[in-house]
């Protein structure tokens, strides 16, 4: 059963208190499938230009990751460039080239049309949509990643795509703009009626909360001495969130919880170093020592 992540692949240039970086890996789909390949095999579609070399189609390779819709086209690839200060909570963009990101058009292949499982990366919702429309048959679930620009920029686009969506992941912000309650609780009542039956709320270094209808869930983020770029780390949530949905037969509230560890784990590696340097370098066992480790943190036990 196959998991099939719609996104952007791309180049970043960041600076940090921790330092800078110029050139490196970036994109939401780069994040997300890194995160996702080491509990299910990932197929991406996504585009880049000519810039990008063997040297950077090397960090998916050896890995569960397909790249038959990695699309290479003429010119450059999306590029962006940004920088925190002291509170690494929001990013600044300082420069953002779109180049070829600015014509993607996601074409399937026929055996991506045959996923089990979709996830729909925080792009345009009119090609969201179109994604959708090109499977073969409907995946046993599609998630979807959005924000603001979209929500007040192509809101009756969105709306028609969430119809399509079981699991929508957004930030608080995004939860409250979609549909005008800033109380959580309303506003996953309000977002039920647009398709979605569960919502994920990233909220940084203060967790994840997740609402469905069997009830919510709240989980911290796991606690770190360093935080060096903070950079991908929803698109990494998002990664091994939906990677370990991806190998259980349910949606019920405590396979949900599971998936929230995970999830807050992957996110938990990705933000020690820059870009996707500690996604690269993992292992199963590393994994799942810290994801115990979690575990045991947040266990309440009867007295």
């Amino acid at each position: 059963m196959s998991l099939l992540a719609i996104g952007s692949v791309a180049f970043d240039d960041l600076e940090t208190p921790f330092g800078r970086r110029e050139r490196i890996l970036g994109g939401s789909a780069s994040y997300f499938s890194l995160a996702a390949s080491y509990f299910r095999a990932v197929d991406i579609v996504a585009v880049v230009g000519q810039d990008f070399g063997p040297e950077d189609f090397a960090v998916f390779e050896d890995r569960p990751i397909g790249l038959e819709g990695l699309v290479q086209v003429p010119g450059q690839s999306f590029h962006w460039k940004g920088s925190y200060g002291a509170d690494l909570n929001e990013a600044k963009t300082l420069e953002t080239h779109l180049n070829v990101f600015a014509g993607f058009q996601p074409i399937l292949q026929d055996s991506h049309r045959e996923a089990s499982f979709l996830f729909l990366g925080n792009i345009d919702p009119v090609l969201q949509l179109d994604v959708v429309k090109q499977m073969s048959r409907r995946p046993r679930w599609i998630a979807l990643d959005t924000m603001n620009f979209w929500i007040e920029g192509a809101n009756p686009a969105l709306l028609a795509v969430l119809k399509e969506v079981d699991i929508l992941l957004v930030n608080e912000t995004e939860a409250r703009s979609l549909t005008g309650e800033r109380n959580l609780v309303k506003a996953y009542q309000k977002i039920r009626t647009l398709g979605p039956q569960v919502l994920v709320v990233k909220r940084g270094e203060y967790g994840v909360s997740l609402f469905t209808p069997e009830g919510c869930f709240m989980a911290p983020a796991f606690p770190l001495e360093e935080v060096h770029d903070p950079t991908g780390a929803g698109d990494t949530f998002a990664g091994g969130f939906l990677g370990h949905l991806a190998t259980q037969d349910t949606l019920d509230l405590n396979t949900l919880k599971q998936a929230i560890l995970t999830g807050t784990v992957m996110a938990s590696f990705t933000v020690e170093a820059f870009g996707t340097t500690r996604l690269q370098e993992l292992n199963p066992h590393r994994i799942q020592e810290r994801r115990s480790l979690f575990s045991d943190m947040i266990q309440v036990t009867s007295s």
